[in-house]
């Protein structure tokens, strides 16, 4: 069930990400439609990155409370 709801959350989470916000949206429609792709990729990019460091960070110590546990 946990993995369930886990995978559902995660969709909807990857459609809000590819969203643009205010001030990137005013740059790019005045430029060309390549441009505006590259800076949703640009902001994607940057903001993967500190998702990937927490959810390493909370695998470690959940794997850390496995051991301690056994």
């Amino acid at each position: 069930m946990k993995k369930s709801v886990l995978i559902i959350l995660m969709l909807f989470i990857v459609e809000i990400s590819s969203a643009q916000c205010a001030m990137c949206k005013a740059v790019v429609e005045n430029g060309n439609e390549s441009m505006g792709e590259g800076v949703n990729d640009g902001i994607t990019y940057l903001m993967v990155f500190p998702y990937i460091l927490v959810g390493t960070l909370f695998y470690f110590l959940y794997k850390h409370k496995q051991k301690e546990k056994n």
